[in-house]
């Protein structure tokens, strides 16, 4: 977004990750690729984790949350969560601890893929000057709408 005029505006928007103000939305993707959730747009500031922890929803029992490390501490009720393990601060993982995070890898590779194909619409990635209210959210849910419509007439493999 461009540079907010406003001094508390651009603490409140500014992200230290990306040097630049930014918006952010968080994503929930089931195996076969297509966005179930888009939650609501907030400044880039914000942590994933509390964007995640303030939007109600639910998974049904036994599902499985395969997350980043951005989301450390975020659990569901009945919901298996899957996240790489890190090393050590004085050690290595072990062999099968690295076999392990090679395949969340693999699974995580498709979901960045998922993000590339929302971000295709370079309304979503680029500088976004419309500033009247509810036009970010709904610039995201069109860029997710597309994307899911690509899923249902292409052939995108399903994530395994």
């Amino acid at each position: 977004m461009p540079r907010p005029q406003d001094p508390d505006d651009q603490k409140l928007y500014y992200s230290g990750k990306k040097k630049k103000h930014t918006i952010k939305n968080v994503l929930l993707i089931d195996t076969m690729l297509t966005i179930l959730f888009l939650s609501d747009t907030v400044e880039g500031k914000r942590h994933d984790k509390k964007i995640a922890d303030s939007t109600p929803y639910s998974l049904p029992a036994g599902s499985q949350l395969l997350q980043n490390l951005g989301f450390q501490a975020f659990t569901l009720k009945g919901v298996e969560t899957i996240m790489p393990t890190k090393k050590p601060r004085s050690g290595e993982l072990t062999a099968e601890q690295k076999a392990e995070n090679r395949l969340i890898s693999q699974r995580r590779v498709r979901i960045e893929h998922v993000n590339s194909s929302v971000k295709r619409c370079r309304m979503a990635k680029e500088v976004i000057r419309l500033t009247k209210k509810g036009v970010r959210d709904l610039v995201m849910e069109v860029c997710c709408a597309l994307h899911n419509f690509r899923v249902c007439w292409s052939a995108w493999q399903p994530m395994t």
